[in-house]
């Protein structure tokens, strides 16, 4: 269907996924926002919280750890357990009885991670021994990074088995599907980064040899769930947490054209003003294209509308807005402004700045009392 068919607002357009069919082309873009408990088991507040922004045409989670060697925080959701999946169960099913899509994002931290943020008090890996030199949180406070281990070739078959393994656990905890967070400095971003990969084996040097972990690691989890329940995001030159990228194009264009004929549910973009990751990779890319542009620029109701109509992207994630308008969508069709975000209260533990957002008066039904609007 045309984005034109449905009306003057290409972000209203329905669309198909592979496997899943969206009511609109709005995408919630993951945002962390640390709600789990220390065991890293999802909250019931999550289930208010996801369910609340049900109206995007999808969902995709906050990042959740594939496994305890992925873990960026405590109290971040994972998938490793069977408490962890049972609780997602009662995510996801709110999601769905609110009318909505979800797809569970998995965020191994890499080198981002640090002892005091894992339940095992291991020390992090990743594709080589660099650390960082900003501060990490922990529950407590800052604390220096510490240099992770270099990941054994052993090491990386576990880590693309335990991604497989979460894959397979957010289907059974009622997810839609998964996204690889393959972006914004973690670990598939550390692979083929400049300056976090100085491996000198099969998973370094070369450009073929860099983007080799992002393809083996895509393709178990397709082959775990359906490459049609796969999406993987994607941040190119993006310098988030000290990443370096000197020439992004012949890495990306590389690995999209050995992720290409998968048939994954989508590529998940963000753009980034150096280098127009969007324009440049979207004749290498046949499938669905989700555009962001919020990494450098606020996203508005009139940029998400004019990436579509340039045909830049099929469909558009969008994330600080969501935190102020779990409405969005809903809003947008009535034509109602945006909330502003409290920016203070992002990682709180309670509901402040997470489930006390309320709906404008123009996207409720009618009859709503108005205590329920803002």
């Amino acid at each position: 269907m045309s984005i034109e068919s449905r009306g003057s607002d290409p972000l209203l357009s329905t669309y198909s996924l592979p496997m899943t069919a969206l009511p609109n082309r709005v995408v919630m873009a993951p945002m962390t926002r640390l709600r789990a408990d220390l065991e890293g088991v999802p909250s019931e507040l999550m289930a208010t919280y996801y369910a609340q922004r049900a109206g995007a045409g999808l969902i995709v989670s906050e990042g959740i750890a594939p496994s305890v060697r992925g873990q960026q925080y405590l109290n971040e959701p994972g998938l490793f357990t069977e408490e962890q999946v049972a609780a997602w169960r009662r995510v996801t099913d709110a999601v769905h009885a609110a009318g909505g899509r979800i797809f569970a994002q998995l965020m191994h931290s890499g080198r981002n991670g640090h002892p005091l943020n894992r339940l095992d008090g291991g020390r992090p890996e990743a594709p080589s021994a660099v650390a960082l030199t900003a501060p990490l949180h922990t529950v407590d406070s800052k604390v220096a990074p510490v240099v992770p281990l270099a990941m054994t070739r052993a090491g990386i078959r576990t880590t693309v088995a335990e991604h497989a393994r979460a894959a397979r656990n957010a289907v059974r905890a009622g997810f839609d599907g998964v996204e690889i967070h393959g972006a914004n400095s973690y670990l598939v971003h550390q692979f083929l980064a400049d300056n976090t990969n100085l491996r000198t084996d099969r998973y370094g040097g070369s450009t073929a040899n860099r983007i080799r972990f992002a393809v083996e690691l895509t393709e178990a989890v397709a082959d775990a769930v359906g490459a049609g329940r796969v999406g993987l995001r994607l941040s190119p030159g993006n310098p988030e947490n000290e990443m370096a990228e000197a020439d992004p194009a012949p890495v990306y264009r590389r690995l999209l054209a050995a992720l290409d004929p998968l048939g994954l549910a989508y590529l998940h973009l963000t753009d980034d003003p150096v280098y127009p990751a969007l324009a440049d990779l979207r004749p290498f890319w046949s499938g669905t294209l989700v555009g962001n542009t919020g990494e450098h620029e606020e996203t508005t109701r009139d940029s998400a509308a004019r990436l579509l109509r340039a045909r830049r992207a099929d469909l558009v994630s969008i994330g600080r807005p969501y935190m102020a308008n779990p409405d969005l969508v809903e809003r947008i069709a009535a034509d109602a402004p945006w909330a502003p975000l409290r920016s203070s209260s992002h990682y709180d533990s309670g509901p402040a700045g997470y489930t006390d957002y309320p709906a404008h008066p123009a996207s409720l039904p009618a009859g709503t009392p108005v205590s329920a609007a803002a």
